[in-house]
């Protein structure tokens, strides 16, 4: 079984065994869906199963022309001590998304935006309360514009997440030139930070006076009337069952793989101890310190989920009837804000992979270069962003010209990801197989 499966996933990735769609009214036509459903499933299982490059779970979903083609979940969300003990994956199934939640709490500040509570071109320290300067460059501000677009000159090497009892003045006091990068000032040049996202998290605190994530419960979740958020010790019963454990086949301090050795849980792991508040939080300040609630990777969500979330964005910002944000947002946030030079002399790409760069969305150019591509040889331009932490893989892409779209979570890898890189961009080998895969079997091939 397994060797026919892998054959069938390269016939699939060459775009030679989807059988031809028969028009609606013949008779067979749902018996070829069935079918090129059944291939779909059993190409998507067999990346998921490869011996050499496990993975522990898989939740995909696919839209065509602004409609839900697929949907599909594999592997287990939690791993028992016996195989009889192992939960599957289902569609309500929550994944911490990494950095997909940098997009999705930049829709909840564009709604911020909207309402005249920020301004992308503002100084944020007049948000923050205290000066946000670059040492190097006092005189030029920190705008909201340039920490969503990986501009502003803040860098990681100091780190990014602190818990309730720091401050991000004392933070950004005490941490001195790690902070900040010395030669370019904020506006001039990309470099991918995190900590990007826990200054607009606290800017968001600031100018509503609510916590993080009631805040974007507020914003984003309860509009959509999504489950799961940035908090899981806020999470219901059924919240905290369907949450998917993040399992490597390496142990959490270690670089040692073992593809063929046990899944060892990362993080998330309910089952084990159950969800709970960081220490301290009783007294956190709002405004202080967003990096508690990890705006820049801290969302709980299914796939089912993020497809609610495309949708309404290939919908103008509807959702039910309801304006969630104006489509004069959407086109703003999705607007090109930094683009790389010819000589990459404008920031790091990190082997090609951000080539653009929107307002918190990464931008996809199918047709040049191959770090960034989505899709083996087809021309998917598309917006979004990808995620990794923890054995999490994800990605969130849409096109709008042409109303399509993938969300895709993997809950654990099982090999090195440096030793199964990809071949026609900066993604691992087996993101690549799953969105090339899911791209061929529910949109190009889709009919």
């Amino acid at each position: 079984m397994k060797k026919n499966m892998t054959g069938l996933l390269g016939l699939l990735l060459l775009g030679s065994a989807w059988p031809a769609l028969a028009a609606p009214s013949d008779s067979g036509a749902g018996n070829v869906l069935h079918a090129r459903q059944h291939a779909l499933d059993a190409a998507l299982s067999a990346i998921v199963e490869d011996r050499a490059h496990p993975l522990a779970s898989l939740s995909v979903l696919a839209i065509r022309h602004g409609k839900l083609s697929y949907q599909q979940q594999f592997g287990y969300r939690h791993l028992g001590a016996t195989p009889a003990q192992n939960l599957p994956v289902t569609p309500a199934t929550l994944f911490r998304i990494a950095s997909l939640s940098k997009m999705m709490t930049t829709l909840g500040l564009m709604r911020l935006v909207e309402q005249g509570k920020l301004s992308l071109d503002q100084d944020v320290g007049i948000y923050l309360g205290f000066s946000l300067r670059n040492p190097h460059f006092p005189q030029q501000p920190v705008t909201l514009r340039s920490l969503l677009s990986h501009t502003s000159s803040l860098r990681d090497a100091g780190g990014y997440a602190w818990g309730p009892e720091r401050s991000l003045r004392d933070v950004f006091t005490a941490g001195g030139d790690l902070m900040w990068d010395a030669a370019a000032a904020p506006g001039r040049y990309f470099t991918y930070a995190n900590l990007n996202w826990g200054v607009i998290g606290t800017v968001m605190e600031q100018v509503t006076g609510e916590r993080f994530d009631l805040l974007m419960r507020r914003l984003l979740l309860d509009p959509l009337a999504l489950r799961g958020g940035y908090n899981p010790a806020a999470f219901s019963a059924g919240e905290v069952v369907d949450t998917a454990t993040l399992y490597r086949k390496r142990a959490p301090d270690t670089e040692v793989w073992q593809p063929h050795g046990p899944w060892i849980a990362q993080v998330d792991d309910f089952h084990a101890r159950a969800p709970a508040a960081p220490a301290g939080l009783e007294r956190y300040v709002i405004g202080s310190n967003a990096t508690v609630f990890s705006p820049t990777g801290g969302l709980r969500i299914s796939a089912a989920g993020l497809g609610k979330v495309m949708q309404m964005l290939l919908d103008g910002g509807r959702y039910q009837g309801k304006q969630l944000l104006q489509p004069a947002s959407i086109a703003l946030m999705f607007g090109r804000q930094w683009q790389l030079a010819p000589d990459g002399g404008n920031g790091d790409s990190e082997r090609g992979l951000y080539r653009a760069w929107g307002l918190g969305n990464q931008q996809f150019d199918a047709d040049t270069g191959q770090g960034n591509r989505l899709v083996e040889g087809a021309s998917f331009t598309a917006v979004g962003h990808l995620g990794d932490a923890y054995g999490l893989v994800s990605a969130f892409v849409l096109d709008f010209a042409n109303k399509n779209g993938m969300v895709s979570l993997v809950g654990g890898t099982g090999s090195d990801p440096a030793r199964y890189p990809g071949t026609y961009s900066a993604m691992g080998r087996s993101e690549e197989l799953i969105l090339t895969t899911l791209y061929r079997g529910a949109i190009a091939n889709h009919k």
